[in-house]
């Protein structure tokens, strides 16, 4: 028979697993829409360019989605999911 023990080991390597495995998809996800930004955002400001170069529209496009670009980014590479350290930690804060 598996002690408790060995049967508790598949699981946490399972649960890191599945985070891991978010985060790298996570990852793949912000890399299209990056690369989507680029490509479309180009495309708007070459037709801006070939259409009199008047007032720059093509700047509320790249603002408004390079700021929704800048959260994903910080979701994705500087947000940090939370831990048991962390959840302890706020424990005793409270205490």
């Amino acid at each position: 028979m598996t002690q408790s023990s060995d049967l508790s080991t598949p699981v946490t390597e399972h649960s890191e697993r599945a985070v891991a495995r978010r985060q790298l998809e996570k990852k793949r996800k912000f890399r299209s829409d990056l690369v989507a930004y680029v490509l479309i955002n180009a495309f708007l400001v070459g037709i801006w360019l070939f259409s009199g170069r008047g007032y720059f529209w093509p700047g509320w496009v790249l603002g408004g989605w390079g700021v929704a670009i800048l959260l994903a980014a910080w979701e994705v590479f500087v947000r940090r999911p939370v831990t048991e350290a962390d959840v302890e930690r706020e424990l005793q804060r409270l205490r």
